[in-house]
């Protein structure tokens, strides 16, 4: 494939993804058995845009956008299907090709920076490193190239506090600088691992707001995890909904979010407290996430799912239901479910609690 192949113009002339992940499958051999992290597992990322994946701890998230940037050992886990990035094949990719394409054209956020960054040197000699080694350039030149990114990122005095540590910066500040790093050398792709979770609610905000303007910027497309809707409904332009490994529900935002079609998406959104106080009605998921390590038959949800009655010859419990368009026929929207008409029953028994009538005023 020539350079000229990966242009956007190129991409979008042949109506190729930035990211193609194709029936992706990661196990894990261990010695109580195959841990079923991720299975069959398959979505597109367009340059610019924003996908957000939702899910509980131990559904996938994480392992398989790990999978996107190589960080499995493969020696340690068993990785099959395609991950297509700028038409190249990532999956048997050799190390040295991996190392070119990671911190370079792909990215990543971590949700700890604190952890993510080393505590032995400065923050600045950490984004100068990440930048030499795909740019050929003086270390005058990559210093003020982290200052540079520092103050795009709203660190203040970015020519002093490129010298300090990550302990001597606050919570927000590391995640600003670990969003710097990951941007230094402009990548089309930056995968955020819940880069929000351990910020107050003013700074998580600051921090959105911030991975917007950059992404209006430089033109990169984000992969948002993240087990926070208010957080996909902000910013993310479409949403794969994972439970036990697989896509449960993936679309357009607006569609998923305001017609879910999948039970698990029911409780995630009836799980969402109302912090207005015009609905203090909080139904939560029963029971606990599957066992990846010994998964239920059928539909991994059905364990927990309180609709499993009204699917006929008990097939949640036999037959794992296909990934496929929703009964209302929107083809940006695909859900995993027997539900013969779950926009229906998601309009009278969900929605009421979900979203309650806040037509009338206030007393």
């Amino acid at each position: 494939m020539t350079a000229t192949d990966t242009t956007p113009e190129a991409r979008k002339a042949s109506g190729t993804p930035l990211l193609e992940v194709k029936d992706l499958t990661v196990r894990f051999p261990t010695y109580d058995g195959l841990v079923q992290a991720v299975s069959d597992l398959s979505y597109t990322v367009e340059a610019g845009t924003t996908l957000g994946i939702v899910g509980e701890s131990g559904s996938g998230k994480s392992v398989s956008s790990m999978a996107v940037l190589g960080l499995h050992d493969t020696r340690s886990a068993q990785i099959s299907g395609s991950i297509k990035f700028n038409g190249q094949e990532i999956i048997g990719m050799s190390e040295n090709d991996m190392r070119k394409l990671r911190g370079n054209e792909v990215a990543m956020v971590f949700q700890d920076p604190l952890t993510a960054l080393h505590p032995f040197y400065s923050i600045g000699k950490q984004i100068i490193e990440g930048y030499r080694i795909h740019n050929n350039v003086s270390k005058k030149q990559a210093r003020a190239r982290a200052i540079e990114m520092l103050g795009l990122v709203g660190i203040p005095q970015p020519q002093t506090r490129v010298d300090d540590f990550p302990h001597q910066f606050s919570g927000g500040m590391r995640q600003r600088a670990m969003i710097a790093m990951s941007l230094v050398n402009n990548p089309d792709l930056i995968i955020c691992d819940e880069p929000t979770t351990a910020l107050d609610v003013t700074v998580q905000a600051q921090i959105l707001d911030l991975l917007q303007k950059l992404q209006r910027e430089f033109n990169s497309a984000i992969i948002m995890i993240t087990h926070d809707l208010g957080v996909i409904a902000e910013i993310a332009d479409e949403v794969l909904v994972m439970y036990g490994g697989r896509a449960v529900e993936y679309g357009v935002t607006r569609e998923v979010l305001t017609r879910p079609e999948m039970p698990y998406t029911w409780g995630l959104l009836s799980s969402v407290p109302d912090v207005a106080g015009i609905s203090d009605v909080l139904v939560p998921i029963p029971g606990t996430p599957p066992s990846l390590l010994n998964p239920p038959t059928g539909c991994s949800f059905h364990p927990r799912c309180t609709f499993v009655s009204q699917v006929p010859d008990n097939l949640c419990v036999t037959t794992l239901p296909v990934l496929e368009r929703s009964s209302t026929g929107s083809s940006e929207h695909l859900s995993r479910c027997h539900l013969r008409d779950p926009a229906a029953i998601y309009e009278t028994e969900i929605a009421p609690i979900v979203a309650p009538d806040r037509t009338e005023s206030p007393a």
